[in-house]
C-alpha cells in the first residue's frame, strides 16, 4: 500500500523528475490491505480493492518488479540486489516494507491449517479452508482478529475468538463498548473466550484444536494467529541503517542514510510505530513534498488515530483518549434496547477522545474537532447527540457547517483526502458519490466519511445534487436499478445489450463485468425466442460448461435425475475416470458424482463419452437448476407417504436447463422427517398423507434460511404446476445474482402468494416458462462434444515453453520496497 501511494504522491507533484522502479514481494499489483477483511467475508473481490493496477504503473512509465524481494542494500554503491541476483542502482531509495505478523511460538504452530491474516495468500488459505465448513479459532481479539473471525463465520465456519484479556479491542474500547461488541459478534456467529491464554496447538499433521492454559481444548480445523504485527526491518538492518523497533526516521522520513527514506508500517518515528493507514498517507505526502521540492521543509509530526471495525452491521468507531485520565471528564449516552453506546471525553474544554457503538456516523466530526483542538464549551450540552442535533439547535444546517470548513480539513482519514480536494473533484464534473469516490478516493475505503462527502456534494452543487434515495444502481455504468432495467426492457421492447445501454444512457460503451451478465440474463428471460445468448457476457464457468479449479483444471458433474443412477451410468463414469486420468471422484451433497482434475482440452471428449451413456450436463457451473435431492419415499421407506423419488425426477426433467437469476436447488422429502432437507432449498416439497406441502426460499449457504410454507396441494400434477409457476415468477422478478431467499425477503412472501393465487396466473407463468424451455432445455455438452475432431474452442493456446504449464498467481510477504 505505502509503496504504491508514495509513487502516486510523487507523480502528482512532478511526473518528470524521477525514473521510478517499484519492487514488491507479492506477485500482483498494489491493493488496499485494509479491505482484505471484506474480501475474506465475501463482500468484495480482489478487483474491488486494487489501488494501483499494472496498467496504471505502465501508463505512468513505472518499472515494476512484482514477485521479487530485496536481498541486500549496498549503501556505498547505492544499489540493491534482488533475491534472483538482479542489481538495481538508485539515487534515492524509499523503503515501504510494511510489517510481518507476530506468530506465537506455541507447540504445533507449524502444523498445516495454522495461518496468519496479513495478505492475499493468507486470505486464499482461509477461504479454501472455509469451503468445507468446520471450526475456526482465532487467537487475538483485536481489530484484525475480529475481522478475520467474522469473515470466516460468513464463510460458514464456526468461529471462536480467543483473547488474553477480558475486553475485546481493549486498546480502542472501554468495557461497556467491549461488552456490546461481544454481544453483536455472537449474534453474527462469532463466539468469544476472554481471559484465556493459549498453551499449545494440537494435531499431528494438521491442526485439530487449541489447548488453553486452564486445560480447555477448543476444536479447530483452521487456526488464525492475529496477535499483532512487527515492522519488517530486513534488509535495512543488515545494511547498517539505524533500526530499533522499526527503521528509525526523522520528521522528513529520512533514515540514518541521507539518500534512503522509509514510510509505512516498517517505520519508527519519534519512538512510535503505526499500523493504521492514515499516518502512512501523512508520511507519503510529507516525503513526496520533500523529494520533489514542492516543499523541501515539509515535516511529519505524528498522527491522531481513529479506528473503525469492518464487520457488516456493527457500527463502531474509536479515537483519541477514549479511556479518559487525569483531568478528563466523560459524557455518556446509553440505549441498551437499540444497542447504542456513545462516550466522549473532554479535557480543558477540548474533545480528546470518543467511543461510538451502534451509531458511529458522527465519528468523523468528533475526530475533526479533536484534531482542531478548539473549545467545545459552547456546544457541550448537545455534543453527545452529534453534529446534526448540535447544528440544528444552533440554527445551522449541517451541510452549511461542512461547507465552512477550511480547505485543508481532512475529510477521509483512510485515504488522506481534504475538503478542498473533494470540492475540486466535484467542481471538475464528478457530480455523484461514486464519481467522487473514483476521482478523489474519499469515502472509497471504510465509508465513515460518506455523509460528509454527500454534504459537500449538496452544498457545492445545490439543487443539481440528488442524493441516492432510490434503488441502488446495478453498477457504476448506470444510475438505474435492476427493477427499472427489467421493466424498461419489456416496456420499450429493447432486444439486445447495445439497445439497452443506449436507451438507458449507460455511461460506459461496453458495460462491465457486473452489468453485462445481468443484461444478458434479463434479455434471455424477456425474449427467449428472439434474443441470442451472448457468450461474452457469461462468466468463465458458464462459457466452458464446467467449473474451473484453482490449478486450472475443471470439474465435471453429469446430471443424475432425482439422485438416481444406474450400472450403465456408473460404468461410463468409471471408464471416463480411467481414460482421462481423473484424479478425484467426489459424491456431492446434491446426490451426484463430481469428477475433478479434468484438463480443459479433454472436456469435449469427456462430455461425448458421458453423452454416449445417456448423461447430460448437471449445470453445476450455471445460474440454473442444479439438483433435485430426494429420499427413497414410499417405494422403499416404511415412513414414506408419497413417491418422492418419482416426483423429484419429474421436477428435474421439467426444469433442468432453465437459466435463472442464480443457482436453484430443489428437494422432495417423502415424509415430514424431511430426509432430503427440503426446508432449506429454493423450492422444497414435503410429502404428507394428504398430499404435498410446497416450501420456498430456503438457503443452506453462509446464512442458513429455513423455507416459508407456500401452499399445500393434493396431487403431483398440482405440485409440478406450482413449481414451474414459482420458478417463472422468480425468473421474471428477481435481480440477477439474487437467490430466492433474499428475493422473498425483499418482496415479501405475500407478493409471491399473490402472484400465484389463481389458476389463470399460474397457467400464464407456466406457459411462459415452457416457451423458454423450448429454447434453453438443450444439453450444452452435446452441442460442444466432438463429432470427428476435437472442439477447437477448448484447445489450449500454444505454449512455447514445451512441457511447461502456465503459472498461477502466488503471494508471499507484504512489502513493496
Amino acid at each position: 500500500m505505502a509503496g504504491g501511494r508514495i509513487v502516486e504522491e510523487i507523480l502528482k507533484r512532478d511526473e518528470q523528475r524521477f525514473e521510478i522502479s517499484i519492487i514488491g514481494a507479492e506477485n500482483c499489483a498494489t491493493y488496499d490491505r485494509i479491505q482484505l477483511s471484506p474480501v475474506l467475508a465475501g463482500e468484495k473481490v480482489f478487483d474491488d480493492i486494487v489501488t494501483h493496477s499494472q496498467e496504471w504503473y505502465d501508463a505512468n512509465a513505472i518499472k515494476t518488479h512484482f514477485g521479487y524481494w530485496v536481498q541486500s542494500i549496498d549503501t556505498v554503491a547505492k544499489s540493491i540486489t534482488l533475491h534472483d541476483g538482479l542489481v538495481i542502482g538508485y539515487d534515492k531509495l524509499i523503503l515501504a516494507m510494511g510489517s510481518d505478523p507476530i506468530r506465537l511460538p506455541l507447540p504445533g504452530a507449524d502444523l498445516a491449517g495454522v495461518v496468519a491474516f496479513r495478505d492475499l495468500h493468507d486470505v486464499d488459505l482461509m477461504q479454501k479452508a472455509a469451503e468445507n465448513g468446520g471450526e475456526a479459532v482465532v487467537i487475538g481479539g483485536g481489530l484484525l482478529g475480529l475481522e478475520a473471525a467474522y469473515g470466516l463465520a460468513k464463510r460458514g465456519m464456526k468461529a471462536t475468538v480467543i483473547h488474553l484479556v477480558d475486553v475485546l479491542m481493549e486498546r480502542q474500547l472501554d468495557e461497556a463498548a467491549g461488552r456490546l461488541l461481544e454481544k453483536a459478534l455472537a449474534e453474527r456467529g462469532v463466539g468469544s473466550i476472554l481471559n484465556a491464554q493459549s498453551e499449545a496447538i494440537l494435531g499431528e499433521t494438521h491442526v485439530e484444536g487449541l489447548k488453553l492454559k486452564d486445560g480447555r481444548i477448543i476444536p479447530a480445523t483452521l487456526l488464525v494467529q492475529a496477535v499483532g504485527i512487527r515492522p519488517h526491518v530486513e534488509p535495512a538492518k543488515s545494511s547498517g541503517l539505524t533500526v530499533e523497533r522499526g527503521i528509525v526516521v526523522d520528521d522528513q522520513m529520512r533514515t540514518s542514510d541521507p539518500d534512503i527514506f522509509a514510510v509505512g508500517e516498517c517505520v519508527q518515528h519519534r519512538g512510535q510505530c503505526y499500523g493504521l493507514v492514515a499516518p502512512i498517507w501523512d508520511m507519503c505526502r510529507t516525503l513526496a513534498d520533500v523529494l520533489t521540492g514542492k516543499n523541501p521543509n515539509a515535516e511529519y509530526h505524528g498522527s491522531n488515530l481513529a479506528t473503525r471495525l469492518k464487520v457488516s452491521g456493527v457500527d463502531l468507531y474509536s479515537a483519541g483518549q477514549f479511556a479518559g485520565g487525569e483531568g478528563c471528564e466523560d459524557i455518556v449516552f446509553r440505549d441498551p434496547g437499540r444497542g447504542v453506546y456513545k462516550r466522549i471525553v473532554i479535557k480543558d474544554d477540548k474533545l480528546v477522545g470518543t467511543v461510538l457503538f451502534g451509531e458511529a456516523g458522527d465519528g468523523g466530526w468528533y475526530f475533526d474537532l479533536m484534531k482542531k483542538g478548539e473549545s467545545v464549551a459552547d456546544i457541550r450540552d448537545t455534543l453527545i447527540f452529534g453534529q446534526a442535533v448540535t447544528h440544528a439547535l444552533a440554527g445551522q444546517d449541517p451541510s452549511d457547517a461542512v461547507a465552512a470548513w477550511p480547505d485543508d480539513t481532512e475529510v477521509c482519514g483512510c485515504n488522506g483526502v481534504s475538503k478542498g480536494q473533494v470540492v475540486a473533484a466535484i467542481t471538475a464534473g464528478n457530480d455523484t458519490l461514486d464519481k467522487v469516490r473514483s476521482c478523489s478516493k474519499a469515502s472509497a475505503s471504510c465509508g465513515s466519511c460518506t455523509g460528509i462527502v454527500e454534504s459537500l456534494l449538496k452544498c457545492t452543487l445545490g439543487d443539481k445534487f440528488k442524493a441516492q434515495t432510490g434503488p441502488k444502481p446495478m453498477c457504476k455504468c448506470t444510475e438505474h436499478g435492476h427493477s427499472h432495467v427489467r421493466q424498461a426492457i419489456v416496456e420499450q421492447k429493447l432486444s439486445n445489450i447495445p439497445d439497452v445501454m443506449q436507451a438507458l444512457k449507460w455511461t460506459t460503451p461496453d458495460g462491465c463485468s457486473s452489468c453485462r451478465p445481468a443484461l444478458n440474463y434479463y434479455l434471455l428471460c424477456a425474449w427467449p425466442k428472439q434474443y441470442k445468448d451472448d457468450p461474452r457476457s457469461r462468466f468463465v464457468n458458464e462459457r466452458n460448461h464446467a467449473n474451473i479449479q484453482k490449478d486450472g483444471t475443471y470439474s465435471v458433474v453429469p446430471r443424475m435425475w432425482g439422485g438416481i443412477t444406474s450400472a450403465k451410468e456408473l460404468r461410463a463414469i468409471a471408464d471416463v475416470v480411467d481414460k482421462y486420468d481423473v484424479p478425484m471422484v467426489k459424491v456431492t451433497g446434491g446426490q451426484r458424482l463430481d469428477l475433478f482434475g479434468i484438463k480443459k482440452q479433454d472436456l469435449p471428449a469427456v462430455w461425448a463419452d458421458l453423452n454416449a451413456a445417456g448423461m447430460v450436463s448437471g449445470h453445476a457451473y450455471a445460474k440454473a437448476l442444479r439438483t433435485v435431492k430426494t429420499c427413497v419415499g414410499s417405494e422403499w421407506c416404511r415412513f414414506g407417504t408419497q413417491d418422492s423419488t418419482g416426483l423429484g425426477v419429474k421436477l428435474e426433467q421439467a426444469t433442468w436447463g432453465s437459466y435463472m437469476p442464480h443457482k436453484f436447488k430443489m428437494a422432495v422429502s417423502g415424509c415430514p422427517r424431511n430426509c432430503a432437507e427440503a426446508t432449506i432449498k429454493d423450492f422444497g416439497v414435503v410429502c404428507v398423507d394428504s398430499g404435498y406441502e410446497l416450501h420456498v426460499a430456503g438457503n443452506a449457504g453462509i446464512h442458513v434460511r429455513v423455507t416459508d410454507l407456500l401452499t399445500k396441494v393434493a396431487t403431483e400434477e398440482e405440485a409440478l404446476e406450482w413449481s414451474m409457476a414459482y420458478v417463472q415468477l422468480y425468473r421474471e422478478d428477481a435481480w440477477y445474482l439474487e437467490r430466492t431467499a433474499p428475493w422473498v425477503e425483499r418482496v415479501g412472501l405475500q407478493f409471491v402468494k399473490d402472484g400465484l393465487a389463481t389458476p389463470e396466473q399460474r397457467a400464464a407463468l407456466v406457459a411462459r416458462f415452457l416457451e423458454s424451455q423450448e429454447v434453453y432445455q438443450v444439453d450444452p455438452w452435446a452441442e460442444h462434444a466432438p463429432k470427428s475432431e476435437p472442439a477447437k474452442v477448448f484447445s489450449p493456446l500454444a505454449d512455447l515453453r514445451d512441457g511447461v504449464t502456465q503459472d498461477h498467481l502466488t503471494t508471499t510477504q507484504e512489502p513493496a520496497e
